[in-house]
Order: structure tokens, then C-alpha cells, then sequence
């Protein structure tokens, strides 16, 4: 009877280890998904924030093109300005969504997915686009801050009728700086640097869940 008693107890003990084993893994897999959810929030309010201002830069262009719709350049200008909005608050909105799908009740197999996908959105098209399109979109947004401050001062006045040689040297800073990030992206490839591109267009927030995963990934496997 000692000897199936100390079986009995033995069983019981190696029972009680594997549901204490099960217990820590599932908390420790909880803890590291609540980190990538939290990890996650700050590139949350940044898309809000970007979203927010998609929406003024989109409103501002249209007023003001609105408001001189009989003047070709201020009615490109305006037009250029809201497109720049639309442009955020989309690419806000994209990165939202891609957030809003992963699913952290889901299997590390497809959060792993969902977030490469973001990942991939960032890193191969939106932050080189925004890039390219940030070297040029302060010209319209310039302009249109300085003929409104003009407005008040004088209805009447049109600065780039008055000042001609104005946006011909916007023009050709922005390109300097259009060449000056193409330069840097390509020198940047060359020399072996493209991961660190791509790390820095999908920000730390991705790569802080990305390495939450990669822990979770290898416990399980161990």
C-alpha cells in the first residue's frame, strides 16, 4: 500500500507541476502580448495625430482654393495643399486598420503575419513615399500661409504676381532636398543599410512588438 501511495503522490506532484508549467507559459505569453499591445498604442496616437492633421491640411486647401477659385496658381496651390491632407489622413487610416486587424487571441503564426504586413506597408510604401513627398509639400503650405497673412493686410495683393522670383527658389530647394533624400536613400542601400531603412520607416513601436513576438516564438519552441 506505501508503494501505491508514493506512486499516487508522485503522479499527483508531476500533475500539479505540468498545470504549474501550463500556468506560467500562458502567463508569460499574455504578459509579452499585453507588452506588444501596449507597444503599440504610441504608433496609435500617432496616426490619430497624423489623421487630424490630414483632415486641417485637406479642410485649409480646400477653403483656400475655394475662396480664389478665379486664380489659376492659388487654385493649383490650394488644390496641391489638399491633396497633401488627403494623402495623410489615408495613410493614417491604412496603418489604423492594419492595427485594428491583428488579433492578439490569435495564434503567434498569424499575429506574426498581421504585423508583418504592417510592417511592410511602412517600411516599403509609406515612409519612402512620404519621404519623397515631404521634400516638396512645405512649397504649397508656405505660400498659402503667406498670402493669407498678406490678405489682411491688402485683399488685393497676389504674391506671386508681385514677387515672381518667389517660387522658383521654393521650387529649387524643394528639389535640392527631393535629390538630397534620394541621394541618402540609395547611398544608404548601397553600403548594406537597407534594414535600417526599413526599421526606421516602420518605427519603434513595430519593431518593439516584433522582438515581443520573437520571445514568445522561441519559448514555445524550448
Amino acid at each position: 500500500m506505501e508503494l501505491e501511495e508514493m506512486k499516487a503522490a508522485w503522479q499527483d506532484l508531476q500533475q500539479q507541476l505540468a498545470k504549474q508549467q501550463a500556468l506560467n507559459a500562458r502567463l508569460f505569453v499574455e504578459s509579452r502580448l499585453d507588452k506588444l499591445l501596449h507597444g503599440l498604442r504610441p504608433l496609435v496616437v500617432g496616426q490619430c495625430v497624423q489623421l487630424t492633421f490630414g483632415v486641417v491640411f485637406m479642410l485649409w486647401g480646400m477653403a483656400f482654393w475655394l475662396a480664389r477659385i478665379d486664380v489659376l496658381h492659388w487654385l493649383v496651390v490650394g488644390v496641391l495643399v489638399q491633396l497633401f491632407g488627403m494623402s495623410m489622413l489615408l495613410a493614417a487610416a491604412r496603418n489604423l486598420h492594419l492595427i485594428q486587424q491583428i488579433d492578439y487571441a490569435a495564434p503567434i503564426v498569424d499575429i506574426q503575419q498581421r504585423l508583418a504586413a504592417l510592417r511592410a506597408w511602412r517600411a516599403r510604401f509609406e515612409g519612402p513615399i512620404f519621404a519623397v513627398i515631404g521634400s516638396l509639400a512645405w512649397i504649397p503650405l508656405v505660400l498659402m500661409n503667406i498670402q493669407e497673412s498678406a490678405d489682411h493686410a491688402s485683399p488685393t495683393f497676389d504674391l506671386l504676381r508681385e514677387a515672381p522670383w518667389l517660387l522658383p527658389n521654393l521650387v529649387l530647394c524643394g528639389g535640392v532636398s527631393l535629390v538630397l533624400v534620394l541621394v541618402v536613400y540609395w547611398i544608404a542601400r548601397r553600403i548594406g543599410y537597407r534594414r535600417w531603412l526599413e526599421n526606421n520607416f516602420a518605427g519603434k513601436s513595430v519593431q518593439r512588438a516584433e522582438a515581443m513576438l520573437e520571445q514568445v516564438a522561441q519559448f514555445r519552441q524550448e
